[in-house]
């Protein structure tokens, strides 16, 4: 609900060398105490004043609820100004913005509705979620690579082949894209540095450098992120000869930096971010394309119609990148 919402900021950049050059302008902690600002001022106004905003804002009297956004509002606001988790409370400010959304919308089937100020306020409303999404993307990648690489991962999978032949298909990097998802590149520097590319939520890219730290051919290898990255990693892989005598056990260790705040890792479970999750499901598509030399692909077969949500966040996969 944001009537206020109506005083302009500094509108989003849209495309290319002006994109780049706006994104460093912005400071994050600036633009976090400004919204911080307006989501008390709004909320104060929201709480007090609650049916002048309705009608200035064409809703008619809906006080109840404008009073329960205004302490959202103001929650969200305090949250950013101090300074923890802005991540968090800056998603917050997003799903807030959507409520305020539905709420608008909702209020046109009232017969006390003025759709002029309803329509004026949408679009108010429309361009603050747009500020608050971006605001959000900033904190969130802040948050992960500034995260201390202290959360413990494991996985592994048993794969039908020789440890030298896993060993020197993984050891040329710029073939992991081939099976992992969310890269999109890996090139070589020298001998043990190497740059990465990967897919980010919302068409993103996140970019890191890496750098060996031990390699025993056909056996092990570790890793971990170089300073100024983009992520905050550090992990290994190893070759092992299943207990069965049969295939190879590939187990892949790494601790990661895992942001602080439960909204903000909730919110990358559902954007697929899980890292758990994906390297499970790389790991199997490293078993198929070693044992098949080809991974199974749903690609040009009839499916049924996805849902908005599903055209939103579906990842491509590498052979669609082509």
């Amino acid at each position: 609900m944001v009537a206020m919402a109506q005083r302009s900021f500094t509108s989003v950049p849209t495309s290319g060398r002006r994109r780049r050059t706006s994104r460093r302008a912005i400071d994050p902690d600036t633009l976090n105490r400004s919204l911080g600002w307006f989501s008390i001022a709004l909320g104060v106004t929201e709480v007090l004043a609650p049916k002048a905003l309705g009608r200035a804002i064409g809703v008619g009297d809906h006080s109840v609820a404008m009073r329960v956004f205004g302490m959202r509002e103001i929650a969200a606001g305090l949250g950013l100004l101090s300074g923890r988790a802005p991540a968090t409370f800056a998603m917050a400010r997003v799903a807030g913005d959507v409520m305020d959304l539905a709420m608008l919308g909702a209020s046109l089937n009232s017969p006390r509705a003025n759709p002029t100020r309803i329509a004026a306020a949408v679009t108010a409303v429309a361009g603050v979620t747009a500020l608050d999404l971006y605001a959000s993307n900033l904190d969130a990648r802040a948050a992960v690579r500034d995260a201390s690489a202290d959360t413990p991962l494991s996985v592994s999978i048993t794969i039908n082949s020789s440890p030298e032949k896993l060993y020197e298909f993984w050891r040329k990097f710029d073939n992991l894209p081939r099976f992992t998802r969310h890269l999109r590149a890996v090139e070589t520097i020298d001998e043990r540095t190497s740059r990465w590319v990967a897919n980010g939520p919302g068409n993103t890219q996140v970019h890191w450098k890496s750098e060996i730290v031990e390699d025993q051919p056909n056996r092990f290898i570790s890793w971990r992120t170089l300073p100024n990255s983009e992520v905050n990693h550090r992990g290994s892989v190893r070759f092992e000869p299943a207990p069965t005598g049969r295939g190879v056990v590939v187990r892949v260790n790494m601790h990661y930096g895992r942001p602080d705040g439960r909204l903000t890792a909730y919110a990358a479970k559902l954007l697929g971010a899980a890292p758990e999750a994906a390297i499970r499901e790389d790991l199997r598509r490293f078993k198929q394309l070693i044992e098949a030399g080809e991974i199974p692909t749903t690609r040009g077969q009839p499916s049924g119609a996805r849902s908005l949500m599903g055209k939103a966040f579906r990842r491509k996969l590498p052979e669609e990148r082509a």
